[in-house]
């Protein structure tokens, strides 16, 4: 497995086992201002991914990989734009609609999404199993310009989430 994936599989195995969870106390923030925007409500007790929430420490080290990550897709010219972060955005925007104008995973999802670099993390709750981790990452894959789609959702019968959890307000 190429260097970047290993990274990439090391970083969502961490991240969905709590171990990158913030200390007790820190302030979470978006520092960055990746685009993070719930698509699905039907399912009342979901609990609310972490999303693009991370401390100041969390923030600081991310700095650099994520200068390092953003270019090396325009480097290899696998993007026009310098840095794969500015797709966010206009990537968010238009998977939104995707998801306004079609009523899959209406009746029985609650779904947030992330976007970074071009990847779109789906997370959330299916209140029964009809809910396939496949459609829906085709779903969302259908966008231009989305390189990858990552789909964690909590199923009838998990006893936890598969994602890191938003602190309790």
């Amino acid at each position: 497995m190429p260097r970047p994936l290993r990274l990439l599989s090391v970083f969502i195995a961490l991240a969905a086992s709590g171990a990158m969870a913030p200390a007790c106390g820190e302030t979470l923030k978006n520092w960055f201002s990746d685009p993070f925007i719930q698509v699905r409500s039907a399912v009342p007790d979901c609990p609310l991914p972490l999303g693009p929430l991370v401390s100041e420490v969390e923030m600081r080290k991310e700095s650099h990989w994520r200068t390092e990550r953003g270019t090396s897709c325009w480097l290899a010219g696998q993007c026009n734009k310098p840095n794969s972060y500015l797709y966010d955005a206009p990537i968010s925007r238009s998977v939104q609609a995707h998801f306004a104008a079609e009523p899959g995973f209406a009746r029985n999802s609650s779904l947030w999404l992330t976007f970074q670099r071009r990847f779109v993390w789906v997370e959330g709750c299916s209140a029964d199993q009809s809910v396939d981790a496949t459609a829906l990452e085709a779903f969302v894959r259908a966008e231009p310009d989305v390189e990858r789609v990552i789909v964690n959702l909590r199923t009838p019968g998990d006893s936890k989430a598969p994602y890191p959890l938003a602190p309790a307000p």
